[in-house]
């Protein structure tokens, strides 16, 4: 994979050559494949994390139940886990040599698969995190009315995850943004093989230590500009959530 995008001289490519030039390295295949992986990857690592994220969010934020000081704390602590630690332990959680190798449910290293895993356990702890949070920041008051007209334990956190919604998709875009920019844990679980496991991320890594720094660069445009998109998407989410 090369691009032909070079560094030019100040004064050499008008603003609307360089947009054209990287937008000619986006419709290159193998690029393409690359885009499409890692939203492939991070949107699914994304879906789940949210899924499990979100109900134990609410969980810690509404209730009190022993060990939920413990369950804070590692939560807390996960929101600071370094991703190569993830990495190292999806690794030997999946390794030939692990006490649960051969289970049917657990992916394959250097798969795709094997990265959304990772990926899971990178942004579950967010996604819990910043939702606990929100939840509790909503007045507490308004779970008492909501109980004493007569709703259901379901029906009041509903009510309550209705006001905490800014926060819920400020949860998801601090998950997303966990997981899009991350390298070390898919590198070691997904080994960046081409064609098969390699996501932005590693691509870049690969490019600039091979010396390929307009291919690096390239490569970053890319990325921020698919952050930006998901994000621009979340945020008009947002906005049509709150004026519902």
């Amino acid at each position: 994979m090369r691009f032909g995008l070079s560094i030019p001289a100040r004064g050499d490519i008008l603003p609307h050559e360089f947009s054209g030039t990287i937008m000619a390295d986006f419709m290159d295949a193998q690029t393409g494949a690359i885009v499409l992986l890692s939203l492939r990857v991070s949107g699914i690592a994304l879906f789940f994390s949210s899924l499990l994220g979100i109900p134990v969010g609410i969980l810690l934020g509404l209730n009190r139940f022993p060990g939920k000081r413990l369950a804070v704390i590692l939560i807390y602590t996960g929101m600071g886990f370094p991703p190569v630690v993830v990495g190292l332990l999806v690794y030997f959680l999946l390794s030939q040599r692990s006490l649960l190798a051969g289970l049917p449910f657990l992916p394959d290293l250097f798969t795709p698969e094997a990265m959304i895993l990772a990926q899971i356990i990178l942004a579950f702890p967010l996604v819990a995190g910043f939702t606990m949070t929100a939840v509790q920041a909503v007045d507490p008051a308004l779970r008492l009315q909501v109980m004493a007209l007569g709703a259901t334990r379901t029906q009041a956190a509903l009510a309550i995850l209705r006001e905490a919604r800014n926060g819920v998709i400020a949860a998801i875009v601090a998950g997303f943004g966990g997981i899009i920019s991350e390298v070390g844990a898919v590198m070691m679980v997904g080994g960046n093989i081409a064609g098969r496991t390699r996501v932005l991320t590693t691509a870049i890594v690969l490019e600039t230590r091979q010396g390929n720094f307009e291919t690096a660069l390239a490569l970053s445009l890319i990325l921020l500009g698919m952050a930006f998109v998901v994000n621009a998407l979340l945020f008009i989410l947002q906005d049509r959530w709150q004026d519902a």
